[in-house]
């Protein structure tokens, strides 16, 4: 059950006046206010007057939810948000959620209460628990990087760019293949970026894959990879980002295993990093810097109830560079 001012005014102990000043800004002790704050996200507790003061006055910021910061994908597409934002006169609120789940939630809800004009949220999955927050807020809403039927979406074209990596590297010969990839809580990458990549191997008849997962982080990535060239060293290791992939090759440098003539590396992002290391790496490029732009115009019509597309997807690229040998 949803708690009212009063509710929340007698788990606090004080008066639901104090409440209502605390809700408004007005000044409260410090003891008082952290009481009612600590009720308030212990509950996700959203006042009724919230949606009115919107309709009534919209603020100028866009929050951003982010699951990290360190990671290129996240770093270019918030360039690409702040640079389309502020060109429509908007300011960025970034919460970074360092990849925990319930930190998501709680950014949802401290937005709301900030009062912000729209969100846009780049999450690794969407949970009951989301769309209840997404629901309770009143405020629109963008996910950016997953696809959710009941939010508007913006995504990278993930099954095309498994597909696209499946088709070239079979072309290239390669028929004993490693694909390292993540956990499927992460539906684009987890999930359809394997997919696609499966979906093309299906249709070679002598292709053997063995599927692996490891973390996002490079540092994990060297350790799965070492244990995976231990057991039986494959052709071709295809990692379902750069970073893995470039942690596949830190591991093969320390075992002194030449790429691409002992083993080819393949990854999904097109950092720029990828086209200065050597070998330089084959990869599929996504458009992370269009992308803000786009999630950020998007966000900018949901705000002004203006019309916008429920899911919109971008292409993806592949980049033919050294890392992968014909066989």
């Amino acid at each position: 059950m949803n708690k009212t001012i009063s509710d929340i005014a007698q788990m606090a102990g004080v008066a639901k006046s104090t409440v209502s000043r605390f809700l408004n800004g007005g000044s409260v002790s410090e003891d008082t206010r952290q009481k009612i704050e600590h009720i308030i996200k212990q509950y996700n507790y959203v006042p009724n007057t919230f949606a009115q003061s919107l309709k009534a006055k919209k603020t100028s910021i866009i929050g951003t939810v982010v699951p990290r910061l360190d990671s290129y994908a996240t770093s270019q597409t918030l360039i690409g948000i702040d640079e389309e934002l502020r060109g429509l006169q908007y300011q960025m609120l970034i919460a970074n959620t360092s990849q925990d789940m319930q930190r998501e939630i709680d950014a949802i809800y401290d937005f709301a209460r900030q009062k912000v004009s729209g969100i846009i949220l780049l999450a690794a999955e969407i949970t009951d628990a989301h769309l209840k927050a997404i629901e309770d807020i009143q405020i629109p809403v963008l996910l950016v990087g997953q696809q959710h039927e009941l939010l508007h979406s913006l995504i990278h074209n993930d099954e095309q760019a498994g597909y696209l990596m499946g088709e070239y590297v079979v072309e290239q010969g390669h028929r004993e293949i490693v694909y390292l990839g993540v956990s499927e809580k992460d539906q684009a990458v987890g999930i359809h970026r394997k997919q696609g990549f499966k979906q093309a191997i299906d249709e070679c008849s002598d292709c053997t894959v063995r599927y692996y997962e490891t973390s996002f982080k490079m540092s994990e990535a060297v350790i799965t990879a070492a244990e995976i060239l231990e057991k039986n060293r494959p052709s071709l290791i295809v990692a379902a980002t750069d970073n893995i992939a470039m942690g596949v090759m830190k591991t093969a440098s320390f075992q002194k295993i030449s790429i691409p003539q002992q083993l080819s590396v393949a990854g999904f992002g097109g950092y720029d990093i990828t086209e200065m290391i050597h070998p330089t790496l084959t990869t599929v490029k996504y458009h992370y810097l269009q992308a803000g732009k786009l999630a950020a115009n998007h966000i900018s019509k949901l705000v002004k109830g203006e019309s916008v597309s429920q899911h919109t997807v971008m292409d993806v690229e592949l980049i033919l560079r050294e890392s992968v040998d014909k066989i």
